[in-house]
């Protein structure tokens, strides 16, 4: 198939409007994907090594049966009944601490995220919100004010419910036992309260991943869900990116980290790329937004993206795919601790499970970020075939989050080539 990179771009243009964004200096024409491989339209082959919407892996036979299979049978909303939405959030919620044992679907993580912030003020009476200085948890006008990065520039002005701690950085800030970020949220929570609008909650990625995935001990956010339970806040835990194994010792990133949110939020991955999306909560804050709103979603729920979902969850059962990002995490940081050795561009190694990376620095003694530097990175490998990207403050720490199928032969051409791009491509600001 002939490539027409150009014509897409202005087509894009034309018809989606401006500034819709697009991986890479040369962007990708996707055509095709099995499992942890994609192709291109002029037929070339890339190692997946970043999309975590694909979990159980791209165009997943199970998951591709169960939405054909319930697409030709039946699909409606909640409204009616049916059994697949009741089978579904029993299986989501027995993967979780008993206390979580119920839920609302929805179709993106923005939509869950938006609920989540609903429930905190419904539950409180309150409206101020706590959330780190280096994260994203979504695009509706409201979770939008959470991002310090890529806050909207028209729209509703609600900046005064919002309040910023600095992200956690293992790397050149350590906190080992999570109590200087609790301090810092407990001076945010005193400020809400000394404003008058209160504080309602706290919204975290309990693994920080668009924050780099900061290097910490099982059991880090203990302190600072002591401090929000004190404030009589909620500790909402966004497990978009985190959760369904990512992080390879547990199910959800919040059982690692040794907290139980009060609501926790999920999308992307859910149904391995079919748009599903949920809020897990106890029943009795479920029970207070029931009566405080009148909550309905169309597509929220219905049959075909629970039967996608409920596919997802089997998959990581039957193949084993934590055990899996155990094994297979734990050989690729052990592979890129040795590529550190070599390379003095590399000035950290982090990451648990199948969300691994490596920070970029242009000295190590400084530590200044070489972020321009891992942009060429990143280019120069989608030249050889390997897809991943970047984040963190900086975007300087490669950002490597693949399916979980993932294997160790794959984390080698994934190290091999890395160690071929690093070795041929000048460090400069």
């Amino acid at each position: 198939m002939k490539r027409d990179t150009p014509r897409l771009l202005a087509d894009r243009a034309r018809l989606l409007g401006p500034n819709v964004s697009t991986f890479y200096d040369d962007p990708l024409h996707l055509v095709k994907g099995e499992g942890v491989w994609l192709w291109d339209a002029e037929g070339r082959k890339y190692l997946d090594c970043y999309n975590n919407v694909p979990v159980v892996g791209h165009c997943n036979p199970r998951v591709v049966e169960a939405i054909c299979a319930q697409a030709g049978t039946l699909n409606t909303h909640t409204r009616y009944l049916h059994d697949g939405i009741l089978d579904y959030v029993e299986k989501l919620t027995g993967t979780m601490d008993a206390a979580l044992d119920s839920a609302i679907l929805t179709c993106t993580g923005s939509e869950a995220n938006d609920i989540a912030l609903r429930m905190a003020e419904g539950m409180t009476g309150k409206r101020g919100i706590i959330a780190t200085d280096a994260t994203y948890h979504g695009n509706t006008a409201l979770v939008s004010q959470l991002s310090q990065s890529n806050r909207p520039t028209v729209g509703f002005g609600l900046g005064q419910y919002f309040r910023f701690v600095e992200a956690p950085d293992s790397y050149r800030n350590p906190d080992p036992d999570g109590t200087i970020f609790a301090n810092s949220v407990a001076e945010q929570i005193a400020e809400h309260e000394k404003s008058g609008i209160g504080f309602a909650a706290l919204v975290i990625c309990p693994y920080f991943l668009n924050e780099g995935f900061p290097d910490h001990p099982d059991g880090w956010l203990k302190p600072v869900a002591d401090v929000v339970r004190k404030a009589g806040g909620l500790l909402i835990c966004d497990e978009v990116q985190s959760g369904f194994a990512r992080t390879g010792t547990h199910m959800w990133a919040h059982q690692k980290m040794g907290v139980v949110p009060d609501v926790m939020t999920l999308g992307k991955p859910m149904g391995n790329g079919h748009p599903v999306g949920g809020v897990v909560t106890r029943a009795e804050i479920l029970k207070t937004f029931r009566g405080g709103y009148r909550y309905f979603n169309t597509f929220g729920g219905n049959p075909v993206s629970c039967a996608a979902a409920m596919a997802v969850l089997e998959e990581i059962e039957d193949k084993q795919l934590l055990a899996n990002s155990r094994t297979v995490g734990a050989y690729a940081r052990g592979r890129l601790e040795a590529l550190q050795d070599k390379h003095l561009c590399i000035g950290d190694v982090r990451g648990s499970g199948l969300v691994f990376g490596a920070e970029m620095v242009l000295d190590r003694e400084t530590k200044a970020p070489a972020s321009a530097f891992t942009d060429q990175v990143i280019n120069a490998l989608r030249h050889r075939g390997i897809i991943l990207s970047k984040l963190g403050r900086h975007k300087n720490t490669l950002k490597i989050r693949p399916p979980l199928p993932f294997s160790t032969e794959h984390v080698d051409l994934l190290i091999e080539t890395l160690d071929e791009v690093l070795s041929s491509t000048p460090l400069q600001p």
